[in-house]
């Protein structure tokens, strides 16, 4: 297969180099990604106060809760052409990028619908104070009518991931990041359209990317060539990519349930711990995001060369892929600890919202590196074929006994440390039990060959 300048041959040749080409792009494309939001809550923590501040960030949970067993799919269809790729099957690459990509579309504009007509009564679910409310209720709305834009986005820069290219989905959200600052400047400062200014214009950046990624996907050629007019849902590379996909946005999705029981129970403390909380939440976020770079990394090669039938270099992979988000979760969450008074003063002035900010990145900053390790042994485990098996073991770990640790722990010590620590303990223990698995899968890991081709 010919290979053009943004491919990337993750089968041959040695990976640390190549996985730190391929990661860096991915990092820096999540981050930007990540500022649509933060440039959403600083223009509005600075210009629009607390109570605006806090009704972006009441909607994280609840939005990231009904978007990712969408997202989950776009991991289905990295997999599954990154597998096809490496194995050079050209006409089941293409069948499943076209497949992705009307799939994409349809997931976006579910999700408008959804998100549209059952915001405010999930917002209410969730004990939003009524001083936030209906902010939170207009933001989420007008949010979700750019799902479709957000979904063809997602799955598109799957579809460059899998065949190496992490360097135009950068440059496209590039563009769009900036195109995102200066409207939430315009409608938020000029117009003083509070919340509903910063909700359009992260809609309309993200259009901008959307139309940017389907473009080049027009103008590839090869296997990963876009043609409208062959737009269609193959059946069996949908039911693979939901195969794949379905358990990883499941597995986001019960996550997601634990965090907006979090939300919850921040939200009892009252609209200025809500807000330090949304800031802290979000400087992690740019953390977490550099992290999964390499989640999406050792996902992306593993199912290169599981395609590829070069199964020695597996083993390489996850341990290259550990060290690196280990180095990275430790050094960013620290530097971000110690400056944490200064970060926070970026989203809001307001002392006390400062002070409880710190409360949260004092846990979650300094552990962090523990949950980027576990989605690594995720990545690697559903590249090799098992997404049913980390989605449990994730659900029992994480989701589980973080229920369980609210409903017992923190409702005999309801002190926000308290809640927070529910995090690195079990992200400590999901960690265990998924290297576990892993030895116990690769078992004969001379005889890696053995290694099964549908998913468990």
């Amino acid at each position: 297969m010919l290979k053009k300048s943004y491919e990337m041959d993750m089968c041959n040749g040695p990976l640390l180099g190549k996985i730190l080409v391929f990661s860096i792009p991915v990092m820096l494309s999540g981050i930007l990604q990540l500022l649509f939001n933060a440039a959403d809550i600083i223009v509005v923590g600075q210009y629009a106060g607390n109570t605006a501040l806090a009704a972006v960030g009441a909607t994280s949970s609840l939005i990231n809760l009904l978007t990712n067993i969408f997202i989950g799919l776009s991991i289905g269809s990295n997999v599954m052409i990154a597998r096809y790729y490496g194995a050079q099957n050209i006409k089941a690459t293409s069948e499943t990028l076209h497949t992705s990509i009307l799939l994409s579309f349809i997931s976006g504009l579910i999700l408008a619908f959804i998100g549209f007509f059952l915001t405010r009564p999930l917002l209410i679910i969730m004990g939003t104070p009524d001083d936030v409310l209906d902010l939170a209720t207009l933001y989420m709305k007008i949010y979700f009518l750019g799902m479709p834009a957000m979904m063809l986005y997602n799955f598109g820069s799957a579809i460059l991931r899998a065949i190496g290219d992490t360097k135009r989905p950068l440059y496209f959200l590039a563009c769009a990041g900036i195109i995102n600052v200066i409207l939430n400047l315009c409608f938020v400062i000029i117009f003083k359209m509070n919340v509903a200014g910063v909700a359009l214009a992260t809609i309309l950046s993200q259009c901008v990317s959307a139309i940017l990624i389907i473009m080049s996907l027009m103008h590839e050629e090869g296997a990963c060539h876009l043609d409208l007019r062959q737009l269609r849902i193959y059946k069996d590379k949908m039911l693979q990519i939901i195969q794949v996909g379905l358990p990883a946005g499941f597995q986001g999705a019960i996550f997601s349930i634990s965090n907006v029981l979090i939300q919850s129970s921040i939200n009892s403390f009252g609209s200025i711990a809500m807000a330090g909380n949304t800031a802290a939440a979000n400087i992690e976020g740019f953390i977490y995001i550099s992290m999964n770079a390499f989640h999406q990394t050792a996902l992306t090669f593993t199912s290169q060369n599981f395609g590829a039938k070069k199964y020695h270099r597996i083993g390489k992979i996850l341990g290259l892929c550990l060290i690196l988000v280990t180095c990275v979760g430790l050094s960013f969450g620290l530097l971000a600890f110690f400056f944490g008074s200064h970060l926070l003063s970026i989203y809001s002035s307001d002392l006390e919202v400062i002070h409880y900010g710190l409360k949260r990145m004092s846990i979650i900053c300094t552990t962090y590196c523990l949950c980027g390790m576990m989605d690594v042994m995720v990545g690697v485990l559903r590249g090799i074929g098992y997404s049913i098996l980390p989605m449990i073991v994730s659900l029992i770990g994480a989701c589980g006994l973080r229920i369980i640790w609210i409903f017992t722990i923190f409702s005999w010590h309801r002190t926000l440390r308290m809640l927070y620590l529910s995090y690195p303990i079990t992200w400590m223990i999901t960690l265990l039990a998924h290297i576990i698995c892993y030895f116990i899968v690769t078992h004969k890991k001379l005889n890696v060959h053995s290694l099964p081709t549908h998913t468990s």
